[in-house]
């Protein structure tokens, strides 16, 4: 059975036609959004990940027609099919559209039936697209290569999902979270799993870098546009051509330079600081942020046009400390990146150790577990890293965490006693779900009982 579309846009100027043409659609796809400008249906394009556009060519009072729309979805999403409408039709019209991309064209009045019938074979023509993109995407055990991003929590599972639908397109994402949670590893994800994944991946720090030569870096300059240009250099922009640019932090972004960027995202044209000279640029861009852009949009602080830019698809990280279920496989990775790194002979990592590193609270996320991690790969003179490795910091904020009272810390204690510590406050921060607490200390349900009994708790 053929997958149907899931968003469908129908764009013309005459609303009873939109709504009645939507209306008609609606059995063939997930969803069908009806627009009555050109302007309002290149927005959609731009922020949304659209399967079929039905577009009328010409649209009262404005310069934008189905063509540019055409245009525009062309740039957007290379597997996004368009079928135009139109009561001009010409040979050299009809031609120019298919030469264009266009998948096929109707002429007025329009035959329902043939309309849907066509829709029908567009959306298969594009979930059968998608299809093949996330087969050619999979690895031997049927899972996207999503390189350094783990985890089962159920709010990653469907990260996951949305990363799927997302990657292979050019739709603009915002990823929102704090600091350490992995919004780079994502971005890289991404990217690598998108139709540019042989092109370059450009990050950037917004909140490193003074404005003036945070514009240098992403637009390039001249020789002596400003104190120290000694020469011509390329910007981000045009390195990341064909590419992706990644936009860490960009919250902390100065509104003028916000500006700039608007107008580069806009028309797809960078000017070199201190040039007239256009360069037409062909990026995708993934923007990350620690802050709540909406607050600072109400302050001022942040462009509500940018923001409408940037938010494609929207991310939302959890802090570390609420999957804790994931900390064991994300210690597992990173110990073997750190063997790697460091030509260790460590093969992996004790249950004592373990144990307390699943029940620290981590309020660096993920970036310092992997340094943490990385630091007792390198200090430890075993095979396996132990709770004795854990920096000093680490292990007695956890024991005091726990009210154990022991200078020592939980390092000292015997394995059976952890075991039953971290079962007890699993439960407690559970408030006794058996199921739940099971996934967060990594057991089975059964073992879990078998444990509780055995510890009489």
């Amino acid at each position: 059975m053929k997958q149907k579309a899931n968003l469908i846009l129908v764009v013309d100027d005459e609303r009873d036609h939109a709504d009645g043409i939507a209306e008609s659609l609606e059995k063939l796809c997930t969803k069908a959004i009806p627009v009555y400008t050109g302007k309002d249906a290149m927005e959609i394009v731009r922020s949304q990940q659209v399967d079929v556009v039905v577009t009328d060519l010409k649209f009262e009072g404005e310069d934008i027609n189905g063509l540019s729309i055409l245009e525009e979805v062309r740039k957007q999403n290379d597997k996004t099919e368009v079928i135009l409408i139109t009561a001009y039709a010409t040979i050299d019209t009809c031609k120019e559209a298919i030469k264009r991309g266009a998948y096929d064209y109707l002429t007025k009045p329009i035959d329902i039936g043939q309309l849907r019938t066509l829709v029908a074979q567009a959306g298969a023509k594009v979930m059968a697209a998608y299809s093949r993109q996330t087969q050619k995407n999979k690895t031997d055990k049927g899972q996207f290569k999503f390189e350094g991003v783990r985890g089962k929590d159920s709010a990653i599972e469907g990260i996951f999902e949305v990363l799927r639908r997302v990657a292979p397109t050019n739709i603009s994402v915002l990823i929102e979270g704090h600091s350490g949670t992995g919004k780079e590893l994502l971005a890289r994800a991404i990217h690598h799993n998108s139709l540019r994944w042989d092109k370059p991946f450009m990050p950037i720090n917004c909140a490193g870098l003074p404005e003036t030569l945070l514009e240098s870096e992403l637009f390039g300059h001249v020789k002596g546009a400003f104190t120290g240009a000694a020469g011509d250099r390329k910007g981000l922009f045009e390195a990341a051509d064909k590419g992706t640019l990644f936009l860490d932090e960009i919250g902390d972004m100065a509104p003028s330079s916000q500006a700039k960027l608007l107008r580069v995202l806009e028309d797809g044209i960078v000017i070199p600081v201190g040039s007239n000279k256009q360069t037409v640029v062909d990026v995708r861009i993934i923007s990350a942020t620690n802050q709540n852009l909406n607050s600072l949009i109400e302050t001022k602080d942040f462009r509500q046009d940018l923001y409408f830019r940037i938010k494609g698809v929207n991310i939302s990280l959890p802090a570390l400390r609420d999957r804790a279920q994931d900390i064991p496989e994300f210690t597992d990775y990173f110990i073997k990146e750190a063997v790697t790194e460091v030509g260790s002979k460590v093969t992996g990592i004790t249950d004592a150790a373990q144990t307390i590193l699943t029940h620290y609270e981590w309020p660096g996320n993920i970036r310092q577990l992997r340094n943490t991690i990385r630091t007792m790969v390198v200090m430890c003179d075993s095979d396996k890293l132990d709770a004795a490795d854990i920096p000093p910091e680490i292990a007695q904020r956890r024991q005091l965490a726990s009210g154990t009272g022991s200078v020592a810390g939980l390092a000292g204690l015997p394995l059976d006693e952890l075991e039953k510590q971290a079962i007890t406050d699993t439960l407690a921060k559970t408030k006794g779900n058996r199921e739940q607490a099971a996934k967060i200390l990594g057991i089975g349900e059964r073992t879990l009982y078998r444990k509780i009994k055995e510890y009489n708790l």
